[in-house]
C-alpha cells in the first residue's frame, strides 16, 4: 500500500497521518491489488478539509469532506469511500450474475 499524504495551511502531523492510515487498511480488504491512495488534509476558514483519492488495480474511488473536526472529516470521507466500493463490487457481482445466468 502506498499512501502519499499532502497538508495545506496545516502543520504536518504524525498521528493525524497514522490514523487516516489505519483507516485505509480497513479498506483494503475490500479491494483487490495494490492500493495507491492520496490524502489531502487542509483548513478553509472555518472548517477541515479532507480529499482523498484511491485507486486500486482499473478503478478509482474519490471523496472529500469538510466539518469542524479533522478526524471526525476523516471518518466521514472513509465512510463515503466504503459506500462506493460496496456499491462497484454489488455491481461488479450482478454483472456476473448476468453473464453466467443468462
Amino acid at each position: 500500500m502506498r499512501i502519499a499524504f499532502t497538508f495545506h495551511n496545516l502543520a504536518q502531523s504524525e498521528h493525524l497521518k497514522a490514523y487516516a492510515q489505519e483507516k485505509l487498511v480497513k479498506l483494503q480488504k475490500y479491494m483487490r491489488g495494490p492500493l495507491e491512495a492520496t490524502l489531502t488534509f487542509s483548513v478553509q476558514r472555518h472548517s477541515f478539509c479532507v480529499d482523498v483519492s484511491v485507486h486500486a488495480g482499473a478503478e478509482t474511488y474519490q471523496g472529500r469532506e469538510e466539518q469542524a473536526d479533522m478526524y471526525a472529516a476523516i471518518n466521514l470521507v472513509m465512510d463515503k469511500l466504503r459506500q462506493q466500493i460496496s456499491r462497484a463490487h454489488d455491481a461488479h457481482k450482478e454483472r456476473r450474475r448476468v453473464a453466467v445466468g443468462g
